[in-house]
């Protein structure tokens, strides 16, 4: 197993870790289950629907140039 080291606010780590409680989960399987999903070829289905309900979609959308 290899490691994943990402860095976020405080505020937000403890927000995830109090949402993590509540559903029944840790801060860590959040990613992790994202990934494994994501690498397994979940493809639009991923995207639409999450067990985690994750804030953003497997690709960013592409912002038009000009658009601020």
């Amino acid at each position: 197993m290899a490691n994943l080291t990402i860095t976020v606010d405080r505020q937000t780590l403890t927000r995830a870790r109090i949402r993590a409680l509540e559903d029944g989960t840790s801060v860590n399987a959040i990613p992790r289950d994202y990934l494994e999903r994501y690498a397994g070829g979940g493809g639009a289905r991923m995207r639409s629907s999450s067990s985690v309900g994750w804030p953003w979609p497997a690709r960013p959308a592409a912002v038009p140039a000009g658009d601020p």
